[in-house]
């Protein structure tokens, strides 16, 4: 299954991942624009067998440890990497969310990838000759994102900084949405994105669901956490030790929340 988990900077949905690492989810394709702390755990903790992606790191740190390990050791499971630029991945989502076999850009001339990444071609333009590049179009299996509010009718509002979540939840299949809350009335600002309940499969009332990332207008980012995850995540004990006890170890994504807002990860 491909399961595409997005968010850029703030809104990324931990909850979601933490779920889905309790579920005892295996073999699955993750794509994401910007891997992060989140992707890193669930390639730890063994769900992930392929990653398409663009970039992949702790933001403001250094590498993802458990990323790193399952391409180079195969650690626990071996890792197919999919390569892309930011701007061939946006093309892939759009192109998914608009229906289109492919995505074109002006792109990947001069560049290695297409030495090491096979879905990337090369076209002509019909009309001025122009080499392009072109790329599959993704269409996600499943889109999870995480949002600031739903209505009841599953109408979903999201604002700030925000990156694919939008051509995700239109390109795939099914789409799972986690929010801050749940309201009668988005009364939605000028150029906020909002997502009609037509596009959304289910929504899932999860307060703090971006956390450590933030959520804007709801809580601020925990820096602390991304400096100690390179620590935690650097040794296969340490992670497992940590996964045991924070993903696995708690009820609900609630649960791991407290125990890392009290300190608990330094």
């Amino acid at each position: 299954m491909t399961v595409a988990l997005e968010g850029f900077t703030h809104l990324i949905p931990f909850a979601a991942g933490h779920e889905i690492i309790r579920q005892v989810r295996s073999n699955l394709s993750l794509i994401r624009m910007t891997p992060d702390l989140i992707y890193d755990q669930l390639i730890g903790a063994g769900c992930v067998t392929k990653l398409q992606f663009s970039w992949g790191g702790n933001p403001g740190v250094g590498s993802l440890h458990r990323l790193r390990d399952a391409v180079e050791n195969g650690w626990p499971n071996p890792l197919q990497a999919v390569e892309h630029s930011h701007a061939g991945m946006a093309a892939a989502y759009a192109a998914g969310a608009s229906g289109l076999p492919f995505g074109m850009l002006r792109g990947y001339i001069g560049s290695d990838l297409p030495k090491f990444n096979s879905q990337i071609k090369f076209i002509e333009c019909p009309f001025t000759g122009e080499r392009l590049a072109a790329i599959p179009a993704i269409k996600p299996d499943v889109a999870i994102i995480h949002a600031q509010k739903a209505d009841h009718r599953g109408n979903v509002l999201m604002w700030g900084v925000v990156g694919v979540q939008k051509e995700a939840v239109l390109a795939a299949k099914r789409a799972i949405v986690t929010v801050e809350e749940v309201v009668h009335s988005l009364n939605a600002p000028p150029n906020a994105v909002v997502l009609p309940s037509w596009v959304v499969t289910a929504v899932c009332h999860v307060p703090g669901g971006a956390f450590p990332s933030y959520a804007q207008g709801y809580y601020p980012r925990n820096n602390a956490f991304y400096k100690a995850w390179d620590t935690i995540a650097r040794e296969r004990d340490s992670f497992q030790d940590w996964i045991e006890r924070y993903v696995l170890g708690v009820k609900n994504f609630e649960e791991f929340r407290k125990l890392l807002e009290a300190g608990a990860h330094v």
